[in-house]
């Protein structure tokens, strides 16, 4: 997938794509100057040290007053830990939207899993991931996977062609490998939660590399803000196409 500035392919078949912005690093620090009457009408060092001290200090009502829209290409079993960040949240305004397979028969996409990614379960942990399998193993996976896919979908269009209904149909599909289209809006403040916990390093390598390609994205429109706000390292998303840990 050729990468454009706006949009950045991760693992296999998905992206995230910057679909509108409103503000910048100014809108958030001449939200916090309001309190004392006052405003920036440019962005200089004394205004970076106020994002710094807002987000040190834990003052984060005003990077609620910039608002980002993204698309999101992923599979099901990331659209579903995202998910939380929205019927979860409280104290901003977020808004999800999300492509349904009651309407369309668009062509089901699977992510599929390399024979030398399959990750062991950790030894002192319920959830996450240990070390990679070895190779052998890995490869029978990757094959078993691949198989259950073709015969999931050959299950899923002989009932389309039986004249099941598309809402039906759907539970031949495996959906947590199944990819799923969605608008995410958000405030800023929403943003820098949600990549706080998943550049983390005990959140879950897949979405971890699409949190690296929403923290690049937001980036470009509020580097100081987005800094201010995230202390997570993000080690885990190598960028673009990340497959990586995380």
């Amino acid at each position: 997938m050729t990468q454009q500035a706006d949009r950045i392919p991760v693992l296999d078949h998905g992206y995230v794509r910057l679909v509108d912005a409103m503000g910048d690093d100014l809108t958030v620090v001449n939200a916090a100057k309001v309190s004392f009457d006052k405003e920036a009408a440019s962005f200089g060092p004394r205004e970076e040290r106020l994002l710094a001290f807002l987000g040190r200090e834990g003052h984060t009502s005003p990077f609620r007053h910039a608002i980002l829209s993204f698309e999101i290409y992923a599979p099901l079993m990331v659209a579903r830990q995202w998910w939380k960040y929205v019927v979860g949240s409280d104290h901003t305004m977020e808004a999800w939207n999300e492509s349904s397979r009651r309407y369309v028969t668009e062509e089901p996409t699977f992510h599929a899993i390399d024979p030398g990614a399959w990750r062991s379960a950790p030894a002192n942990r319920k959830q996450g991931s240990g070390e990679a399998l070895p190779a052998e193993v890995g490869e029978r996976l990757s094959t078993a996977l691949a198989e259950h896919h073709a015969r999931s979908l050959q299950l899923y269009e002989e009932a389309i062609a039986a004249g099941v209904a598309v809402e039906q149909a759907r539970v031949f599909l495996p959906a947590y490998a199944m990819y799923v289209r969605w608008r995410w809006t958000a405030s800023l403040q929403s943003v820098g939660h949600f990549l706080d916990q998943r550049l983390a390093d005990d959140a879950q390598r897949e979405i971890a590399a699409y949190a690296g390609a929403v923290r690049a994205l937001a980036a470009a429109r509020f580097p100081h803000a987005l800094a201010a706000l995230v202390h997570a390292a993000g080690e885990q998303a190598t960028g673009p196409g990340g497959t990586t840990d995380g």
